[in-house]
């Protein structure tokens, strides 16, 4: 299944060295010896009849089940008391914590917005290393606060000791300092706070002139930049600022205007959604049944504008940060806001590979591009909530995830 081509019925993919070797529909194999099968051989749909693949080949029988490229989640976090120590814990822990958290939906690219760098570091190479199976981890680290704007549940969360190592650059060259020490400690992109939450219900803005210092320098060492807006101000600062990538909708904020959607399109800015994030949040205030769907009708009505603008969407959560980890509602939420299943799809294959310069290896289902795939139980064109039932997660050829029994 693919977002912009029709899906090929009875297909078979063949994988070679961690790419792609073929495509196409089974009968394009040539006929086996009838009554044997052997490493390199399947059975066809016709009884005793069997294919026969390149030397070495493995087959993995998905009859009844959809194929596609495999997912990004591009808003994620390491945040959470258990990913701390990365470097010194178990493998088979993280492992555990990584198919709870992303493998077990498909995903096999995430990026991290904004978490302890060095410790996230740790845990990529780790990974990398293919001593863990996982994902592919891009990193923000921490990422860049307005001055004496670090948001309210930061300070309430974190001890002084560490809150005091968090960025707030006062000054265009403090900005570029921080990015530039990201950027030699492993990040792949840079994070800033455009708009911060600093409590009772303020918004702290970042000074243009430090948020575009900071993305001159993110760009200048060909890094992609992502902002955290909260509010309609501070997405105007992002887009003054030449940032690539909103991280949110801003549903606290009023509904975004025809003018400034323009705008977001005009200067090839992406979006991540997090929708689910919006009902999550209410619930933790305390908020009603009735504050939650506001507040997240809001957010959709926001992604749903941008959609039909023709703006590029790719699909995040917020997970690490929000500790409910099934997607199934963002992608239900998604399609209540008139994205199409091919839509939802796009958000999670080509999309991000084309907004990371990667379209030319990952993200589609062709000769030569990555084995990265995900097999899924159910047709997501029937039901988009069917993006959630994985059965096979597949990075470079090797199956990291298999739905149990």
């Amino acid at each position: 299944m693919s977002p912009t081509e029709p899906p090929i019925l009875h297909a078979t993919v063949l994988i070679k060295n961690g790419k792609i070797l073929e495509v196409g529909s089974t009968e394009f194999s040539k006929p086996y010896k009838p009554g044997t099968y052997t490493f390199g051989a399947m059975p066809s749909a016709e009884k005793g009849k069997y294919y026969s693949f390149p030397a070495g080949a493995l087959p993995l029988l998905c009859e009844g089940m959809v194929i596609t490229a495999s997912f990004q989640n591009s808003h994620v976090h390491f945040t959470e008391p258990k990913w701390e120590g990365a470097a010194q814990k178990p493998a088979a822990e993280l492992a555990h914590q990584l198919q709870e958290m992303l493998t077990q939906y498909g995903f096999t690219t995430v990026v991290d917005v904004g978490s302890f760098l060095a410790n996230t570091v740790a845990l990529r190479g780790r990974v990398d290393s293919k001593e863990i199976p996982g994902p592919r981890i891009l990193t923000a680290g921490a990422p860049l606060y307005p001055p004496d704007g670090t948001p309210f549940y930061l300070r309430d969360a974190l001890p002084p000791e560490i809150l005091n190592l968090l960025p707030e650059p006062a000054t265009p060259e403090a900005a570029v300092k921080v990015v530039q020490s990201d950027i030699s400690g492993g990040a792949d992109v840079i994070k800033l706070f455009t708009g911060s939450l600093v409590g009772g219900g303020q918004v702290k803005p970042m000074p243009l002139d430090i948020a575009t210092a900071a993305v001159a320098e993110a760009h200048r060492q060909n890094r992609l930049v992502f902002s955290h807006p909260s509010n309609v101000e501070g997405l105007t600062i992002a887009l003054s600022a030449g940032v690539d990538v909103l991280a949110h909708t801003t549903p606290i904020s009023k509904t975004w205007s025809d003018a400034l959607i323009a705008q977001m399109k005009a200067h090839h800015m992406s979006l991540t959604p997090t929708l689910k994030l919006w009902i999550y949040e209410a619930k933790k205030e305390g908020g009603s049944d009735e504050d939650a769907q506001k507040f997240t009708d809001a957010g959709v009505g926001e992604l749903g504008a941008y959609e039909r603008a023709g703006g590029q969407v790719l699909f995040g959560t917020d997970v690490g940060y929000m500790t409910e980890y099934d997607p199934t509602q963002e992608y239900l939420l998604m399609s209540r806001a008139g994205l199409t299943p091919m839509q939802i799809l796009a958000s999670l294959t080509t999309a991000p590979a084309e907004r990371f310069k990667e379209a030319d290896h990952r993200g589609r289902i062709a000769p030569g591009m990555a084995a990265d795939l995900v097999v899924l139980d159910a047709d997501p064109a029937d039901n988009p909530a069917n993006f959630a039932k994985v059965h096979y997660t597949i990075r470079g050829g090797h199956i990291i995830y298999t739905r149990p029994n």
